[in-house]
């Protein structure tokens, strides 16, 4: 199942990542695709408020993962950037397989590197309004794709508000 969703702002971006938070639970592999700037990290941000979890949602690119536990008894959001790892092997040696059960983990450039991780998980594609990514402004065209039969059942449509 997916679901097209027009985005205008940055503020709604971060909207719609606390509406998607709602869908999200422990073991949840959530992998975010687009071009530098599309709004993958302030979708990221919105999903840490969600999630009520600790600390600032900000990019983890330097660092590549960074572990944001819960405040409010829910799971720990573990947020990756995987624009600077050079393949699989770089994946094995986070060990995210290890975390991957009872957390939610998102992780940004992450396609083609981490489908192995769970046997679900939600594709987020974050383009700009138009298919243009050189434009300006902040409209943006998000596509949430769910793969394997945890998704199966989740209205995703229900984040689309």
């Amino acid at each position: 199942m997916s679901v097209q969703i027009a985005v205008p702002t940055a503020d709604d971006m971060r909207d719609l990542g606390e509406r998607l938070a709602t869908l999200l639970r422990a073991g949840d592999l959530v992998v975010l695709t687009g071009s530098l700037g599309a709004g993958k990290t302030t979708l990221a941000q919105g999903i840490g408020a969600g999630l009520k979890v600790r600390g600032n949602v900000t990019s983890p690119t330097f660092v590549i993962s960074r572990v944001h536990p819960s405040l409010a008894d829910g799971p720990p959001l573990v947020h990756v950037d995987a624009y600077r790892i050079g393949g699989r092997l770089e994946v094995d040696d986070l060990d995210l397989d290890a975390s991957v059960e009872h957390s939610v983990t998102l992780v940004e450039w992450g396609e083609g590197l981490v489908e192995d991780l769970a046997a679900n998980r939600l594709e987020v594609e974050i383009a700009r309004a138009g298919g243009d990514d050189t434009a300006d402004g902040d409209a943006r065209e998000v596509r949430l794709s769910g793969r394997g039969p945890r998704w199966e059942s989740v209205d995703l449509d229900a984040v689309a508000d």
